[in-house]
Order: C-alpha cells, then sequence, then structure tokens
C-alpha cells in the first residue's frame, strides 16, 4: 500500500451536513432503525401537531396508516410558516424540513414548552425517508413542497385556495434504512395515540388504518379524547384491577412555574405502578419529577397516619415502599427546558421540578384524607399490612441472598452450569420440566450455555403478596441462578446486577398453550421483579420448530403453517409431517439444531415498547377479571407475539 494512501489529513476528515449525518447514523437520532424507530418516526411527526396543541391552537389531529404503509399525519393547527427565511434564504417550511435543530421549539415566543426530539423531529423522519410532501393550509391558499431521503424536489408553492388550516405530511419511509420491516402495527400505534389523547385532555386524535376495511366498507379506526384526562387514564390502566376507592385522587395545577398533572388511586394488588411523563415523553427511568411525587405521597400519609393512632402498635416502622403498595399512579409534568439524564436520556433531572410535585401531592392527598375520612383508614390498612408482608418477605429475600452470595456449591441442584466464567459469553436456558431440561443439558454447549429446569407453571406473581413470591421454590432458584440480589437501604425493590452470572436469559417452553401461558408467567415475574434485566436486553424466548417435514433423506423445520406448506409443496407428494408438541419429543442434537445453535437458532428479545401498555396487558392476562383477558386472546391469537 502506498505512503500516499495512508496519509492522514485534513481531506481525511468528513463533515458531514446535518441530513446526511441522520441518514448515515439514524440509529443515534430515533434510537434503533428496526421496528421501533419505524413507528418513532410517525411520533415525531405527531408530536410536531402535539406541540401546536400544548400552545392552545389545534384541536384535532388524524393518523392515517396508508395501503402502502406510508404514514399521513394532519393538524387544524396554524400551520408551519412558508414566509421567506431570512439566513436561508428559502421557504421556512423548507428550513423546518431539512435543517436540524431548526423550528420554533427553540423560540420561547412561539412554544412554552414541547416534547419529541426538540427540534429535529420532523427532518429526521424527513431524511429517513425516501419520499416526503408537506401541505401546509395558511392565510387562505394551499402550499406543498415535496422531498426525496431529505432533499427538496421544487420550491415551495402555491397550489390553489382553502378555507382550511394546519399542516398535513406524508411520508414512506426509506426501505434502504428500514430493512427489517416497513410494515406499521396498528396496535402500537393506537396504544400511543390514546396516551396523548389522555395526557392533553381536550384533544381529538384519530387513527385510520387504510390496510383493513370493515363490513360495510368503511376503514378500520378509532377516535381517542379525553375529557378529564390522567383521571380516566387512571380508570383504564387499572380496568382490571379491584379499586380501594370510588374516586381517582387527583391534582392539576401550577406550582412554581411548572404545570403539575398527577391522579392516583390504591387497588387490592401488591404491585407499585408509577408511569411519570415530562412533555409527553414517558420517563421510564424516572427522574427528579418521580422523586418529589414519592416524598410528597410518603410524607403526607405518614403524617396522616400517625395523627390517626393507627400505628401505635406496629412493632416496627413504615417505610417508603408500604406506601406505594398497590398503588396506581400517573404523574405528568411541562417543564420548557427539561434536562434529560441516564442511559436512554429518559430520566428528568431538572431540580426544580421536584418541589413542585411534591408541595402538589402534598395539597392534593392533605385535602382528600379530611374529605374523605373511610377512604383514608382502607388507605392506611392498606399500608399496615403492606410493613406486615415487607417483613415477612425480608426474611424471605434474606434467604435468597445467602443461598445467592454462596460459593458454586449454593447454585441450585438442578443447575447444570457451563465453564465459561465470563458472564458476558455465558446464557442460561429457563426450561419447561424436567424431561425437555435434560434433553437441553445433553444437546447444550457446555462451555456458554447453562441449563435452569423449572417445574411446571411457576407463581403467578400478579397476585401473590411479595413475601410468598420470594419464598416460592423456582423464583428463589431463578434468583440463585442469575446471581443478582434484590433490595438496598435506599430502594428494598432496587435490583443489583453487579453480579448477574448471565448476559442473555433465555426462556424455552414448549410451543403450545401450556408452553405459551409458562412463557408469559415468567416474564410477568421479570416485569414485576426484575425489570432492569428486560430495560438491559437481557431477556430472550426462544422459538422451537413446530413441524418436522420429510420425505425420503430430505428433511426440513417449519416454525409456522406457511412454512410447512411451502415445505410440502417443494417436497411434492409422498411428504411426512411430525408435529412436535413439546421440546421433550426433540432429541438432543435435534434441540440443539433448531433452537439452541446460535448459529441457526431464532431469538426474540424482549423489549418494553410502552412500559404503560405492558402493565394494562399484564395485569389483564394475569390478573382475576375473565372477560377482558378472554377478548384479549380471542383477537390476538392468530397474531399474537410474545415480545412485550
Amino acid at each position: 500500500m502506498s505512503e500516499e494512501k495512508n496519509q492522514y489529513s485534513a481531506d481525511s476528515i468528513q463533515a458531514l451536513e446535518g441530513m446526511e449525518h441522520v441518514r448515515m447514523r439514524p440509529s443515534m437520532y430515533i434510537g434503533d432503525v428496526g421496528t421501533r424507530g419505524l413507528h418513532h418516526l410517525v411520533y415525531e411527526v405527531v408530536d410536531n401537531s402535539i406541540d401546536e396543541a400544548l400552545a392552545g391552537h389545534c384541536n384535532n389531529i388524524t393518523v392515517t396508516i396508508n395501503e402502502d404503509n406510508s404514514v399521513t399525519t394532519e393538524d387544524d393547527g396554524r400551520g408551519i410558516p412558508i414566509g421567506m427565511h431570512k439566513k436561508e434564504g428559502v421557504s421556512a417550511l423548507e428550513v423546518v424540513m431539512t435543517k436540524i435543530g431548526a423550528g420554533g421549539k427553540f423560540d420561547k415566543d412561539s412554544y412554552k414548552v414541547s416534547g419529541g426530539l426538540h427540534g429535529v423531529g420532523v427532518s429526521c423522519v424527513n431524511a429517513l425517508s425516501d419520499h416526503l410532501r408537506a401541505t401546509v393550509y395558511l392565510d387562505g391558499k394551499i402550499y406543498e413542497q415535496e422531498y426525496e431521503k431529505g432533499k427538496p424536489l421544487y420550491p415551495v408553492k402555491a397550489i390553489g385556495d382553502t378555507d382550511k388550516r394546519g399542516t398535513t405530511v406524508t411520508f414512506r419511509p426509506d426501505p434502504t434504512i428500514f430493512t427489517q420491516t416497513l410494515e406499521y402495527n396498528y396496535d402500537t400505534l393506537a396504544s400511543r395515540m390514546r396516551e396523548l389523547a389522555y395526557l392533553n385532555k381536550g384533544i381529538t386524535v384519530h387513527l385510520v388504518d387504510k390496510r383493513s376495511t370493515k363490513e360495510d366498507g368503511s376503514f378500520e379506526g378509532e377516535t381517542f379524547h379525553s375529557k378529564e384526562g390522567l383521571k380516566e387514564f387512571i380508570k383504564f390502566l387499572d380496568a382490571n384491577r379491584d379499586p380501594l376507592m370510588k374516586t381517582v385522587i387527583a391534582f392539576e395545577g401550577e406550582k412554581n412555574g411548572v404545570p403539575v398533572e398527577v391522579a392516583m388511586i390504591y387497588n387490592t394488588s401488591y404491585a407499585e405502578n408509577l408511569h411519570s411523563y415530562v412533555n409527553n415523553i414517558n420517563t421510564h427511568e424516572g427522574g427528579t419529577h418521580l422523586s418529589g411525587f414519592r416524598r410528597g405521597l410518603t410524607h403526607t400519609l405518614k403524617k396522616f397516619a400517625d395523627n390517626s393512632g393507627m400505628l401505635d402498635k406496629l412493632k416496627f416502622d413504615i417505610a417508603g415502599d408500604d406506601f406505594r403498595e398497590g398503588l396506581t399512579a400517573i404523574i405528568s409534568v411541562k417543564v420548557q427546558e427539561p434536562q434529560f439524564e441516564g442511559q436512554t436520556k429518559t430520566k428528568l433531572g431538572n431540580r426544580e421540578v421536584s418541589s413542585a410535585v411534591s408541595q402538589s401531592v402534598s395539597e392534593m392527598l392533605t385535602d382528600y384524607l379530611e374529605e374523605n375520612p373511610d377512604d383514608a383508614k382502607i388507605i392506611v390498612q392498606k399500608v399496615i399490612l403492606a410493613a406486615q408482608a415487607r417483613h415477612a418477605a425480608q426474611k424471605a429475600r434474606e434467604m435468597v441472598q445467602r443461598k445467592t452470595v454462596m460459593s458454586i456449591g449454593g447454585l441450585p441442584g438442578k443447575l447444570s452450569d457451563c465453564s465459561e466464567q465470563d458472564p458476558a459469553k455465558c446464557e442460561v436456558f429457563l426450561v419447561e420440566g424436567d424431561s425437555a431440561g435434560g434433553t437441553a443439558k445433553q444437546g447444550r454447549d457446555r462451555a456458554f450455555q447453562a441449563i435452569l429446569p423449572l417445574r411446571g407453571k411457576i407463581l403467578n406473581v400478579e397476585k401473590a403478596m411479595v413475601h410468598k413470591v420470594f419464598e416460592n421454590e423456582e423464583i428463589k432458584n431463578i434468583f440463585t441462578a442469575l446471581g443478582v440480589t434484590i433490595g438496598t437501604e435506599e430502594d428494598s425493590k432496587a435490583l443489583n446486577l453487579s453480579k448477574l452470572r448471565y448476559h442473555k436469559v433465555v426462556i424455552m417452553c414448549d410451543a403450545d398453550i401450556d408452553g405459551s401461558h409458562i412463557e408469559t408467567l415468567i416474564l410477568t415475574f421479570f416485569f414485576r421483579y426484575m425489570k432492569e434485566l428486560i430495560e438491559n436486553g437481557h431477556i430472550y424466548i426462544a422459538t422451537p420448530p413446530l413441524y418436522l417435514v420429510k420425505r425420503g433423506a430430505k428433511k426440513k423445520y417449519a416454525w409456522n403453517d406457511e412454512e410447512r406448506a411451502a415445505i410440502m409443496e417443494e417436497f411434492g407428494e409422498g411428504s411426512k409431517i411430525q408435529r412436535y408438541k413439546g421440546l421433550g419429543e426433540m432429541n438432543a442434537s435435534q434441540l440443539w439444531d433448531t433452537t439452541m445453535n446460535p448459529s441457526f437458532r431464532t431469538l426474540r428479545q424482549i423489549q418494553i415498547d410502552n412500559g404503560v401498555e405492558a402493565d394494562r396487558v399484564f395485569s389483564m392476562l394475569m390478573g382475576d377479571e375473565v372477560p377482558p383477558r378472554r377478548e384479549f386472546i380471542e383477537k390476538n391469537a392468530v397474531y399474537a407475539n410474545i415480545d412485550a
């Protein structure tokens, strides 16, 4: 190689323009280029319309999934300005659509608060679309401009007259960037549109799916509108739980210049479900607004409980966790200049927000407890029961901790461990039943694959008290095998992953109804007690085949009916089909070839795209209410995807 080619000079440095950088590094802007990133494009465009609504200029937003999986969003806001931009020398519409960091969100006079990616959203969508058309209805005229891969095809032009106002954007994601899928999931979009309607009461959001028609010829779709905002959101989330009180406790107002909205209710469950938002963004890592809520809740309820005399006979102190058992709450704040922290930039860092939320919660609860003495007593009784259960759980948890910190000899007897010591290279299979576990032990690669057989169906943690969870033998084995500990002085529910022994935890069950139920039970446990494992990408589901198709010496595996039919057509007459009813029906080499061999297997990584929706679905599937569960299964049986 010549010396000239090896030179590293100023000319070697690539200075990419904003839109080119988005196309080269899309994951920096939208998270990933898979299903999540694809749907994120829609959210970014809708966020612009929501910002118009927050500024008081928009009431209706329509999102349409077109037949070709392009998406159209339409609002009745003011319309993106089309006048000439002094600095750029082109229309303001073109600036907004093609310049990273352009937009009214940076002008405090235009938007007090805003969500989305803070000025880069719609231009990112344009950059990542192979075609986008923006239509603006403004001052009696219709203006339009089209783009390909972020570049305008012509200057903004007037194409007609109108009495409407607002902005319409139609975009088609670029297949060279979104190579995994271009198909939008209706339920995923519906969850987000419903969420936005609850978080911004009074706004009407229409979702239309032109890919699906009803019997009367109209398109499938829904309209989302909320008059009571978070109150209705709480009722929706807790529809499958039994409330301890008749009314939702709610507050809406402004403290220290920060708009705060809070809604909460206690139910008979043992789970704590807190969901927090900043400018409509779900802050699943929490932050100052969540710590403010917890402080206000604990301080106010503790003061009331002490004054009531109901704690006099209690022989131990009440902890913060006790006040949140069986609590469902939503905290939504609007912050002019949010400062985000955390691994995924969804943890709020603004210190002034903490006191604003704390004061709001304290006032809200004080008023409610004084006006509703019967409910107040029920809440305190719930807190006392939670404290008693916590002490019982602590003893059970200490047993788990003692087993976990022991040497290899302290690992579960059924665990067949691997020889590799680096957790990043290790994986453990949680296998349904001893029979399948035995086959998996024979077929695995002992160097890096461990096997932990689980006996039957594990405990349904959705309906169990905490100490019962930690006393359950199968769950104790999972904790001990993984090497994780739970509980710190600051947070008794915090998970310590520093000693996690395997970075891949694979759930491997039969490909039948019972297997799916066991998968859901295990996922419920991870979601409620080890959510950090899911959030950090450690949880997977194995996909064993359903069929083996043979003809003579030829054989192929099929994972669904379509694959089976295609293989039978390929093999021709005389094909024989073996239906695998369970993992135990495969021998060790077959299980390795199809389900465990990293070179050929398919693992589905579990992700939480929408924590609120995941919470609702788990409470519905694993709770006591049968009708909603039956309805969900009937609707999703054919299309069910275990990924949360």
